[in-house]
């Protein structure tokens, strides 16, 4: 593993954190969002299809790191919706011959700030501390895009060696007795 994509899906603003972890030591390359301008959800899926595909090509990453679904019972809508998004962004990986891994957010939380209920703020914080950056990661998803990145290089580093063929499964499946998991 040497370049990783992070990225946090979303309809409206996807955000993404490419880093190269090659020397052992996090290095930035970009991080960006990419928006979606239309009105309608078959543009919305083909403008973050086609933007993901972008960065895809232009950085050629080893593994796609992104957040993992989720949603409160009471907005199925949501859940379907961001489907859609997860879905394009999966395509563009698996067109590209990328294995694609999920984390939690609050596996991501727990990883980088030691409270799986870490706010934004707190994210930001340990992102531009983390990568020492002079200002905050803007907007939110791209700092949680760097996040979701970070995390997949930390939880390599702490021993979870697996191959690139087993990691679509998502991390949750390879540690089902992973007590801290929410």
């Amino acid at each position: 593993m040497k370049i990783i994509l992070g990225i946090d899906p979303g309809l409206n603003t996807t955000g993404y954190g490419v880093i190269d972890v090659s020397s052992g030591k996090v290095r930035l390359l970009e991080a960006g969002v990419v928006r979606s301008q239309s009105k309608h959800l078959t543009g919305k899926v083909g403008e973050i299809y086609d933007g993901i595909r972008e960065v895809i090509e232009t950085f050629k990453p080893d593994i796609v790191a992104m957040e993992q679904l989720y949603t409160h019972y009471d907005r199925p809508t949501t859940a379907i919706l961001m489907g859609h998004a997860r879905g394009c962004i999966c395509l563009a990986a698996n067109q590209s011959g990328l294995d694609v891994v999920s984390y939690g957010a609050t596996k991501v939380k727990k990883i980088l700030t030691g409270n799986g209920r870490a706010t934004k703020d707190q994210i930001q914080r340990a992102i531009k501390l983390e990568l020492n950056l002079t200002t905050y990661p803007e907007p939110p998803d791209v700092a949680d895009a760097l996040a979701i990145a970070l995390c997949h290089f930390y939880h390599g580093r702490l021993g979870v060696h697996v191959k690139p063929s087993e990691l679509h499964h998502g991390i949750d499946r390879l540690f089902p007795n992973d007590i801290s998991r929410q």
